[in-house]
């Protein structure tokens, strides 16, 4: 019979009396609190990211003041620094968040020392590489075939836009919102009517459409630019197009306390946990 090995209950009390009595150390708690730091920082970095719904071109899909965690995993593009899976490609439906691929003075906000700054936007990916894209009285047809309108807005005799509407028919040139580079580089991607994105490329549209500066305005968007996609809103809080981009240091607190006066009233409680699709 193996030898068993016997602890007293003396020295059970003892030793779980000094654990207890055991006080953690500055250097202890220091080192608790940067591998919190670290792990929290990785995450928002590297996996997850909270993104904020700052206008309307999503309605009503994304309304303005959703609060959305941002999943960074799946879409990733590749890179050789960080060998992290990527799950799959952008593919067409996706409500997708990525960088604006131009920036446009008086439209975006610049950075503090007044250098460009290329907005995160967040809209629905139309088209995929090779894709032969046109809209007809707002319906959107890819490659031969109409799409369901789905969450967007639907296109009426009120709100026709022949240039939003029957896309590529008008050229983007003088057409306000869009930019110079896109109207010199539009006409080598369109085709028969069609609009081809090229590789490594993805066309973006808002769900509501006759309000939203998208592909149709400042092109295709790179596959490198692609950051995430919303997984679902964590806090939804009732605002207004323009309240929340107001910048400066005196609006911000204004803002801030007029979430803390409003914060039951004006937060969307049936909007809290809502999955993005």
């Amino acid at each position: 019979m193996s030898p068993t090995t016997k602890i007293s209950p003396d020295s059970t009390k003892s030793a779980a009396s000094a654990n207890i009595n055991r006080e953690e150390t500055p250097l202890e708690s220091l080192s608790s609190t940067c591998t919190v730091l670290v792990v929290g920082l990785f995450i928002l970095t590297f996996l997850a990211q909270n993104y904020l719904i700052p206008s309307g071109s999503m309605k009503n899909t994304l309304l303005i003041g959703d609060h959305l965690v941002v999943d960074r995993i799946t879409l990733m593009s590749p890179a050789s620094w960080m060998p992290l899976p990527r799950y799959r490609e952008p593919k067409r439906g996706d409500i997708v968040v990525f960088y604006k691929p131009v920036y446009q003075p008086g439209i975006d906000q610049p950075n503090a020392d007044g250098t460009p700054q290329y907005t995160t936007l967040v809209k629905r990916l139309i088209g995929v590489p090779g894709d032969h894209i046109h809209l007809r009285n707002g319906i959107v047809t890819i490659n031969g075939v109409a799409q369901p309108v789905g969450s967007a807005q639907p296109t009426t005799p009120d709100n026709f836009n022949k240039f939003l509407d029957d896309f590529p028919a008008v050229p983007p040139t003088g057409v306000p919102g869009t930019t110079e580079s896109w109207a010199v580089s539009f006409s080598n991607s369109a085709q028969g009517g069609d609009l081809v994105v090229p590789p490594g490329m993805y066309f973006m549209m808002g769900d509501n459409r006759h309000n939203s500066l998208d592909s149709r305005f400042w092109g295709f968007v790179p596959r490198a630019n692609i950051i995430g996609r919303p997984l679902f809103n964590y806090w939804s809080f009732n605002a207004t197009d323009g309240q929340i981009e107001q910048i400066g240091l005196g609006r911000e607190l204004v803002w801030i306390g007029h979430v803390l006066m409003h914060f039951f009233p004006d937060t969307r409680w049936k909007r809290t946990f809502h999955v993005v699709r």
